[in-house]
């Protein structure tokens, strides 16, 4: 996490980083204008704010809609479980490819038009995949490779967000811009379960691709026509990113205990992120089988869109009333991960939890986990704001890493 004398500037809008100074006194200043040209204005904020709210919510949608088809994907195409665990473990190899890629891209060229790229690339994928499993009887190995696409697409979405976010934004107003993104994945990952399932049984498998790359199409476009409006960077960004960045700079950032403090941490949460989500709805079947699905599959999950707002809202509320930094940031990744744990181990009661307690302590211990948005996730801006897309991106990498494993986990128990 940042170091403790995080200076008052850094809070009045400097945005640059003690870490930066550290490595590079030795050879050039790389402490920038106290006066930022690139930071958005607060009503251009409060925009992007709500457009990337809704992008982060279509990007959970698409990736969920491949999961809610499968099963019936495979009756249609006579895929066994094997090849279901092939199809849907695809995307995590890809998304591991273009994180530091898509972050690196987004520190030179900024944010937003990596975002453009990327959304408007995987809403032609999704739109196509119908159209691509009918293209000849190589159905599996078509489908794996759309994962695949998608995945490497997808992967560019949050260091590209990282760095936008850094570039364009305040240090008292990022913990509740990457916490409200964070939010809109619970809600995409909801509204795919609930509205994919109504259009999966009404209007067959096809329609939830077509659906959700149609609106992933239409937020591209409004993206392009009403916020980028063809300049997509400017004079200021590009001058700012020519600094090059060589081998001998990124062994000293990976030097600093800071760095890999910030990126064990992440690796923590992703792993735990990872466990909840595979293995919440087996805890439940086998401890109360008689129990309404909806319930605990919903109610965790609704739960943490209010509790990552609030955390962002706390944090940069700390932060603008005086409060160092890396105090809130250590503040946010405590409750993230100790008080989280704390409702987890709770469950582990056998047959003195009951399922109403159950529900209540996953539903805390995923809500606590969302304070993750206003540390780790966005400590990466304040440590090494130059390079944070980049830097976020191998976090991400690492924690992708993570679900490849319990993919291959999972496909072992299967077989």
């Amino acid at each position: 996490m940042a170091d403790e004398h995080t200076s008052g500037d850094a809070r009045n809008g400097f945005n640059g980083s003690l870490l930066d100074l550290e490595i590079y006194t030795t050879n050039e200043s790389t402490k920038e204008e106290p006066e930022n040209q690139t930071l958005w204005p607060r009503t251009l904020a409060r925009k992007w704010i709500l457009v990337l709210f809704m992008g982060t919510c279509l990007l959970y949608c698409a990736r969920m809609a491949m999961p809610i088809c499968a099963v019936s994907m495979a009756a249609t195409f006579h895929w066994s479980k094997i090849d279901s665990g092939l199809v849907l473990g695809g995307f995590f190899w890809g998304y591991c490819f273009t994180q530091i890629l898509g972050g690196h891209a987004s520190d030179k060229v900024g944010g937003e038009r990596v975002l453009f790229i990327s959304a408007a690339s995987w809403a032609l994928i999704t739109a196509g995949t119908p159209l691509l499993a009918q293209l000849s009887s190589h159905t599996l190995a078509l489908m794996t490779m759309a994962r695949f696409l998608m995945g490497l697409l997808q992967g560019v979405f949050f260091p590209s967000l990282a760095s936008l976010c850094s570039q364009r934004v305040v240090d008292g107003e990022r913990g509740f811009l990457m916490s409200a993104m964070h939010s809109g994945s619970h809600l995409g990952t909801l509204l795919a379960g609930a509205m994919g399932s109504v259009m999966l049984d009404r209007y067959g498998w096809e329609s939830v691709f077509y659906g959700i790359g149609f609106l992933s199409a239409l937020w591209a476009l409004v993206v392009w026509k009403y916020l980028l409006k063809g300049e997509v960077t400017s004079k200021q960004m590009e001058k700012r990113n020519d600094t090059k960045w060589n081998l001998s700079r990124w062994l000293s950032l990976f030097k600093k205990s800071p760095v890999w403090a910030m990126v064990f941490a992440h690796m923590c949460m992703c792993s735990t992120s990872y466990t909840l989500l595979s293995w919440l709805p087996t805890y439940f079947k086998e401890s109360f089988p008689h129990a309404t699905g909806w319930v605990y599959n919903v109610i965790p999950w609704l739960a943490a869109i209010p509790s990552a707002l609030v955390g962002g809202y706390v944090s940069d509320f700390l932060i603008n009333h005086g409060y160092s930094i890396a105090s809130v940031r250590k503040i946010m990744q405590f409750i993230a991960m100790g008080v989280s744990s704390i409702f987890i181990m709770l469950l582990s009661g056998g047959a003195f939890t009951s399922f109403t307690s159950a529900v209540v302590y996953v539903s805390a211990a995923v809500g606590a986990s969302t304070f993750t948005s206003s540390g780790v996730s966005v400590n990466v801006q304040d440590l090494t704001p130059s390079c944070a897309g980049a830097l976020y991106g191998f976090m991400n990498m690492l924690g992708a890493l993570m679900g490849k494993y319990y993919g291959c986990f999972y496909l072992f128990f299967a077989i």
